[in-house]
């Protein structure tokens, strides 16, 4: 909800030329007895150019800026700082950051700084070019500028501020929830699930009712359903409906990358998709779990496992889905385990849509079943086979030199072709043949592993030409 707090307050701020609105130490401006600022020509004259003749941030900031390095005890000081911190927030993220700093040295118990700090230091922790280490700290620091945020708006108007009670209140309505988002993310990328849960319950709490549907707010209900599940153990009745909320009530374009989690939650929670409907209605109809709203309990692993044994033939156990299989090696008795390893242990099979979750040029570790898919876990290893580089031709003639330089340009590519396909994060289809395995947690470890990469699709052919007479 960043982007939509920095704009939302942007427009609230405009209705100062010189705002101060949310300071709560005295008043922006040093004033002479008549209540006018007390300014020379010179100055005047420099800071008006600043202010009402730079007509676009981009020219009224780097302006004011050096209108203070010239007049650096102004008696608009504060105002002409919370200017920049303005300014640059609508065009210039890091210098947004340092403004900040800057405007809040002088007014701390501005919400407004905090808000673009949050906003802001929020989007360079998230910057996908971040290693995790300094993702996490980022993460921390804006929450702490977000608990302090919170105890702002907790303060009583300041007379001297220059604002209505109306227009604190709006400020603190875009504040409050944005903080809390804020400390829900620093949590929920510490894998603290409860400290996640109680942070985006209040932030959603504080989100007005009539913007409970808005595709902004089903995002932080999705990412609360997610928190959840990062309990011990995992609350998968809460996880369903709060993911089943997103995902019904969100466009169309973005249900196909929701509902996934919704079903997953719900059938680790019952068992199978039975009575989904009711919670669908639900969901859709109350923004919590109604009074007395729950989820029948599904049968153990075991039970299923064990129960799905009793209904397949001796003869069909090979035939059985490769997650299927797993589950039985994982949850069943050890006389059911026994059975289907039986079944495949020596064999070779071909696993499509494995997702790499570690990867080396001869060990690929990847995540085959919906459980190891969903929590990025790895339930398979592949030890594979050493391609063989071809050899340089004791006869160093030009026709062997030739045919060298072709082998070798083609295992170049294989090699490249393959640690392309076996990235951290991509889906590849393997085969191998079926080594061991641990039940708990679940690793089943495959040899001879191939990585098959897709066909090339064969060049069309030129349609002739046909001469009409």
């Amino acid at each position: 909800m960043n982007k939509a707090a920095i704009a939302s307050l942007l427009a609230l701020s405009a209705f100062t030329v010189a705002p101060a609105l949310l300071s709560h130490h005295g008043a922006a401006f040093a004033q002479a007895p008549t209540g006018q600022v007390q300014m020379d020509a010179p100055e005047f004259a420099d800071y008006d150019n600043c202010m009402n003749k730079q007509t676009t941030p981009q020219t009224q900031a780097p302006c004011l800026e050096a209108y203070l390095t010239k007049y650096p005890k102004s008696s608009v000081r504060t105002d002409v700082l919370q200017r920049i911190m303005l300014d640059y927030s609508q065009f210039d993220p890091a210098k947004s950051i340092i403004a900040a700093d800057n405007y809040l040295a002088v007014s701390p118990n501005n919400l407004q700084a905090y808000l673009i700090e949050v906003a802001y230091r929020t989007q360079a922790a998230q910057d996908p070019k971040v290693d995790a280490a300094t993702k996490q700290a980022g993460l921390d620091t804006v929450a702490t500028y977000a608990k302090k945020g919170l105890e702002i708006t907790k303060l009583p108007l300041d007379p001297k501020s220059g604002m209505t009670q109306a227009q604190l209140d709006a400020i603190v309505a875009i504040a409050t929830p944005t903080f809390y988002g804020a400390i829900a993310a620093d949590a929920m990328n510490n894998k603290d699930g409860a400290g996640a849960i109680a942070a985006y319950k209040s932030e959603l709490a504080a989100i007005k009712p009539d913007q409970l549907t808005q595709p902004a707010t089903l995002q932080e209900v999705f990412f609360l359903a997610q928190a959840y599940r990062l309990l011990t153990p995992p609350d998968y009745t809460s996880c369903a409906f709060y993911a089943t909320r997103a995902a019904a009530l969100a466009p169309a374009q973005f249900q196909g990358q929701l509902q996934p989690t919704a079903n997953y939650c719900y059938k680790k929670q019952h068992g199978v998709m039975d009575g989904y409907d009711a919670v669908v209605a639900a969901a859709k109809s109350n923004p919590n779990p109604p009074p007395g709203f729950t989820i029948t309990p599904a049968p153990t692993d075991k039970d299923i496992a064990d129960g799905l044994m009793k209904t397949t033939a001796d003869a069909d156990i090979p035939k059985l889905a490769t997650g299927d299989k797993e589950f039985v090696l994982a949850n069943a008795s050890p006389e059911n385990a026994a059975k289907v390893w039986d079944s495949v242990k020596g064999k070779s099979y071909q696993i499509p849509g494995a997702l790499v979750i570690e990867s080396s040029p001869t060990v690929l570790k990847v995540a085959v079943s919906d459980d190891a898919v969903q929590g990025k876990k790895a339930d398979y290893s592949f030890t594979l086979k050493p391609l063989t580089a071809p050899e340089e031709p004791k006869a160093k003639t030009p026709v062997a030199l030739a045919a060298y330089k072709k082998a070798k340009a083609a295992y170049d590519k294989e090699v490249a072709d393959d640690a392309a396909a076996t990235a951290v994060g991509k889906t590849v289809t393997l085969a191998g043949t079926y080594d061991s395995y641990t039940p708990n947690p679940i690793m089943i470890n495959m040899t001879d592993g191939e990585i098959i990469l897709p066909k090339a699709e064969p060049a069309a052919k030129p349609k002739p030409v046909v001469h009409h007479k």
